[in-house]
């Protein structure tokens, strides 16, 4: 079968992200656009997966659980792992490796986390928007030992990406790369390039998605398909 899937997607936790963006919220939107495929990317921490993962199966979505890490070198990557428990476990992690530097809600943005039913749960104090102290190889082999997969966030950014942060795409074992100028990236690198939405607001939801061919809903089929180059990128 032939699914749309959206990987990159702020909440309300990320500082950049909307508070509309709740898990609830997003869920819902991405019902409306047809998205049967949905991951929640946020900065730095997992705290809001667990309502997301409940939304998401109470919608009929198929929730991949992940994080946007922010590498010693400031490279942004995305990171998704199979179970909710592997994502929270992973998400930890890389929250004790920010900087104690308090996060600044009028300057830099709140970071809520919510339950399902958009009831705030607590607020981050950390700020999520440093570097955690894990460098770019290092953190692909902390994700690859969790038989997670790492994906290279906006590699054509001119910023926080692999391209603007070390000049180069490393020759590293990727499971995707992504990029927002999709043509022009398929032509450059050599990988299995996808694009996502990056959303922050709910009407930047599926502004930037793909279709994906498996033959059940899992984690080890969307694998398989990205390993395999099963999927097209929509036009």
């Amino acid at each position: 079968m032939i699914c749309t899937i959206d990987l990159h997607n702020h909440s309300c936790l990320s500082p950049c992200g909307s508070l509309e963006m709740s898990p609830s919220a997003m869920v819902k939107r991405a019902k409306h656009l047809g998205i049967s495929l949905l991951g929640l990317s946020d900065h730095n921490s997992t705290r809001n997966l667990p309502a997301f993962d409940v939304c998401c199966t109470n919608q009929g979505i198929f929730p991949l659980c992940g994080i946007e890490v922010t590498t010693r070198e400031e490279v942004h990557v995305t990171c998704y792992f199979e179970t909710l428990k592997t994502a929270q476990h992973f998400g930890r992690f890389i929250e004790s490796l920010l900087p104690d530097i308090p996060n600044s809600p009028d300057l830099l943005g709140d970071q809520v986390y919510v339950d399902s039913r958009e009831h705030i749960l607590g607020e981050v104090e950390k700020s999520l928007g440093q570097a955690a102290d894990i460098t770019f190889e290092q953190l692909l082999e902390e994700v690859h030992g969790l038989n997670g997969l790492f994906i290279p966030a906006h590699i054509d950014r001119p910023y926080f990406s692999v391209s603007s942060q070390l000049g180069f795409l490393p020759d590293l074992p990727y499971d995707a790369v992504e990029s927002i100028r999709v043509p022009s990236a398929i032509d450059t690198y050599q990988n299995n390039v996808i694009t996502n939405s990056d959303a922050h607001y709910l009407d930047g939801m599926g502004r930037r998605s793909w279709q994906i061919e498996i033959s059940e809903y899992s984690f080890t089929a969307i694998s398989a398909a990205l390993e395999s180059g099963n999927f097209r990128i929509s036009q």
